[in-house]
Formats: C-alpha cells, sequence, structure tokens
C-alpha cells in the first residue's frame, strides 16, 4: 500500500543541490569504488591485526582484489569479531587519533565499540546532510531531533548532519514525550527526526491532550532506527500530514546516514555507494552472494573509513539491492522485512513483526501497537498477537477485527496464532527501538529479543 492521502509537502531538491558523487554515472561511480575497495582491504590489513589474521586464515590478500566481484574472496565480519576486540582492538588508527568513541547498550553481551576520526565525524556528518537534502529537509529548517543522545550514534548523528546541512537543531533527545509536544507547539520546526515508533506515541499523545496533530508546523519526518512498513508511512503521514522518509545506518558501518530515501519517490532508500559496498548473501549459505533484486542479508564495506574500516560485516538486515530510481547511480535498499536474529520459527514457519504490522494496519479497527508474545504451554509453540484496538471502534468491531487479523495470517504468513485486542493505551511506548517480540516459553521476566540493531 502506498501512502497516497497525505499531499508531499516537501519537494525534490534540485540537482543542482547534490553532491558530485550523486551525479556521477554508474561506471564513474563503480570506478570510484574500486578504486576505494583496494585501498580500504589494504589499509585494513596494515594496520587492523583482526583483518592481517582473518585474510591470512582465508588465504587472501589485498592483492587479490583486481575487479569488484572479487570482494567475496574476503572474509565477513561479525558483532562477534568486535565484541571479541573489545574496547579497541577493531581500531586502525592510534588514540590520539580518534575523535569520538560510540558504542552499542551491551544489553546482550559485550557491548560494540565504534571510533571516528575527525575525519570520519565530517564525512559522517556530510552523508547525514544528503540524506536530510534528499528527504526533503532544505537549509534553513528548525529541525526537532528526538533521536537519543549518548553512546547511541543516533542523536549525535543526526545533530551533526542537520548542522551540516545549514539547519538549526532542537537537541531534545528520546523521552518526555509531554515536553517534546510543547516544544514542538512553541518552537515550530518544519523537521522531526526519531524513530517511526516513536512518531506515533507522539500523534498519540498529542491526540489525547486535545491537539490534532495535522495542525503542526511539521513538513517532513526522518525516521530511523527500526523497520518500518508502508503501511506505517500511511499511517503517519494521513496521521500528522506531513512527509515520512526512512534513513538507514548502523554504528558499526558508520550510523545513520549510509542510506536514504528520496521525498520525490518514497521508494526506499538509495544507498551512499561511494562511501559503502552493498553486497546481498543468502543467509542460510554465505558463500553465495546474490544478484540485484534477490532477497537476502545486507552486508556492507565501508570505503573511506579511518577510525574503524569495516570489511563485508553482516547485518543481518533482510533486504535486496534495487536500481536507483531519484539518484539513478546509487541502488536502493528494499523495505527492510526483518532481521535473520529476529525472525520467529513458529511450527516451522518463519515470521517477522513486520509481516504482523503489515497486516494489522490494513484492518480499520486495529491500531499500530502490538505486541507479539510467544509461548509454550506444552510440547508446542504458541503465537499471540496482543494488539490495541482504534479509539472509534466498537467492541463487535474489535471482536471482528480479531477474527480477520488471525484469519490473515493464517493466510498470508501460515501461522496459527491468538489474537487479543487490549484498550487503546495498554500497550508500552518507547522513545526508542520498540521492543515487540516477548518470548516466554524459558522465562518469567525475559529479556527481548534481539531487534535491529543501529
Amino acid at each position: 500500500m502506498k501512502a497516497t492521502a497525505a499531499p508531499i509537502k516537501s519537494t525534490a531538491a534540485d540537482s543542482s543541490m547534490w553532491d558530485p558523487e550523486e551525479r556521477m554515472s554508474r561506471d564513474e561511480l563503480e570506478a570510484l569504488q574500486l578504486t576505494r575497495l583496494k585501498q580500504t582491504l589494504a589499509y585494513a590489513y596494515e594496520r587492523v591485526p583482526l583483518y592481517r589474521s582473518k585474510f591470512d586464515d582465508a588465504g587472501v590478500h589485498p592483492s587479490d582484489l583486481h575487479e569488484l566481484g572479487d570482494l567475496a574472496r574476503f572474509p565477513y565480519t561479525t558483532k562477534e569479531d568486535l565484541r571479541s576486540t573489545y574496547p579497541f582492538g577493531m581500531f586502525a588508527v592510534p588514540q590520539q587519533q580518534v575523535a569520538r568513541i560510540h558504542a552499542s547498550s551491551g544489553t546482550t553481551g559485550r557491548p560494540t565499540v565504534v571510533g571516528y576520526t575527525s575525519g570520519d565525524v565530517d564525512r559522517w556528518a556530510t552523508l547525514v546532510a544528503r540524506s536530510l537534502r534528499a528527504s526533503g529537509v532544505r537549509p534553513g529548517y528548525k529541525v526537532h531531533n528526538a533521536y537519543g543522545y549518548g553512546l547511541f550514534t543516533g542523536g549525535l548523528g543526526a545533530h551533526f548532519g542537520a548542522e551540516k546541512l545549514g539547519c538549526t537543531v532542537i537537541p531534545m533527545s528520546g523521552g518526555q514525550t509531554e515536553r517534546q509536544i510543547q516544544l514542538i507547539l512553541d518552537f515550530e520546526p518544519d523537521t522531526i527526526l526519531c524513530t517511526p515508533t516513536y512518531l506515533l506515541a507522539i500523534a498519540d499523545a498529542m491526540t489525547a491532550a486535545g491537539i490534532d496533530p495535522r495542525s503542526t508546523s511539521l513538513k517532513n519526518a526522518v525516521l530511523g532506527a527500526e523497520p518500518w512498513t508502508e503501511e506505517m508511512r500511511h499511517e503517519l503521514e494521513t496521521l500528522m500530514d506531513l512527509d515520512a522518509c526512512d534513513i538507514y545506518g548502523l554504528s558499526e558501518v558508520m550510523g545513520p546516514g549510509v542510506a536514504g530515501e528520496c521525498v520525490e519517490s518514497k521508494d526506499g532508500a538509495h544507498i551512499w555507494e561511494d562511501h559503502f559496498r552493498p553486497e546481498i548473501i543468502d543467509p542460510f549459505d554465505d558463500t553465495r552472494v546474490l544478484g540485484d533484486g534477490e532477497p537476502g542479508e545486507l552486508v556492507f564495506t565501508s570505503l573511506t573509513k579511518e577510525a574503524l574500516p569495516i570489511i563485508r560485516y553482516r547485518t543481518h538486515d533482510l533486504t535486496r539491492l534495487l536500481p536507483g530510481t531519484a539518484r539513478p547511480s546509487m541502488r536502493r535498499m528494499g523495505r527492510i522485512t526483518g532481521r535473520s536474529d529476529d525472525m520467529i520459527i513458529l511450527r516451522g514457519v518463519n515470521l517477522f513483526p513486520t509481516q504482523i504490522e503489515e497486516i494489522a494496519l490494513r484492518i480499520p479497527a486495529l491500531s499500530p501497537h502490538f505486541q507479539l508474545e510467544i509461548t509454550r504451554p506444552g510440547r508446542l509453540d504458541e503465537l499471540t498477537v496482543r494488539i490495541e484496538r482504534r479509539e472509534d471502534s466498537s467492541t463487535p468491531e474489535s471482536a471482528a477485527a480479531a477474527l480477520e487479523l488471525s484469519a490473515q495470517i493464517k493466510m498470508h504468513v501460515g501461522s496459527t496464532c491468538t489474537v487479543q485486542i487490549v484498550e487503546p493505551g495498554t500497550l508500552a511506548r518507547s522513545s526508542g527501538k520498540l521492543r515487540r517480540i516477548y518470548d516466554l516459553r524459558r522465562n518469567t521476566d525475559p529479556a527481548p529479543a534481539q531487534g535491529s540493531a543501529r
């Protein structure tokens, strides 16, 4: 379902505003990639002991790369590599050249630590600025930044990029939803930056306070840090009368700004391939690199990073590579359908939270707020979908919606589930990455299943 209800309030940037690399032909871009890839492989081999060891064990040397396809001969980098070298073993420069350090929360083990030289920080800001511009943000806009600040890359990454673009940044960070709303009303920003589910929470809180979410000054939202669907875009654009575009990134590769969606097309985030070489691999057979258009796991190699070069990093994000549109030479990412490490395997059927979101938002009585609970009361796993009804849906409508959702999940996904309709405002909201999956098979107070790591 494409978002058609809300008008496009932001306009596409004239090509004269693009960076020179955005205007390259595909041949020019791939020539640049090959030059930078050769430099990056040699740089990582010379400066990072882990890469020297991994390359040697795999029987490859940077000089073995003669064309872009040769990258498939080199070993992958995983999150475990960063954890095993904690904290600074993956850095390629001396500590005095590291301008900034970020890290993951470490809730599922040792945190992953990433570093940036001053040059890295400047390039990062440039790519975030490019992403924001592509999504309709313009110099002089007031930008309300509700991504979390601190060790998480989202807040500061978005902040520096918006400043680089020439915007006025309101560094609100996450949480304090009532204050978020007050500042939006008082400061009248043009753009908001946050996760899609938190923007939904802000809109719901506005409605509960008697404020029409469509009446604010916001023209556009640049949303990331978690997978979201076209149905969620339609929901947010209709609810708030703005343009909602995706921004993609992850800490290990850079942070936000690895790819950005163009407001004129809204057809997936264009990857900034002058700085990153993407691949799609078979997540069940990682010796297979898949062609454009084939779904699989996204892998990235950095081409310009100094402090932390990253070679063939397995993101676990499941998507496909598509031809460029608004930026013809830069390939696009299809919508992320899920992560290979947050996939639920229920009685042999693979299921992702985004599939539930896509189906539920086609049923008028159901809201976008839901949780998935997995239990094992007997010998078999069982799935319960707990989902809020909309404020204006009646009890009979909600009961019918529960039956319809259960039937649609069975039809389109192949899983049998129980659907529980709960009252509006019952389920938890989050200012960051929203927890969707509650695995109750082993623990009474479980840790969340791994979500979209950014």
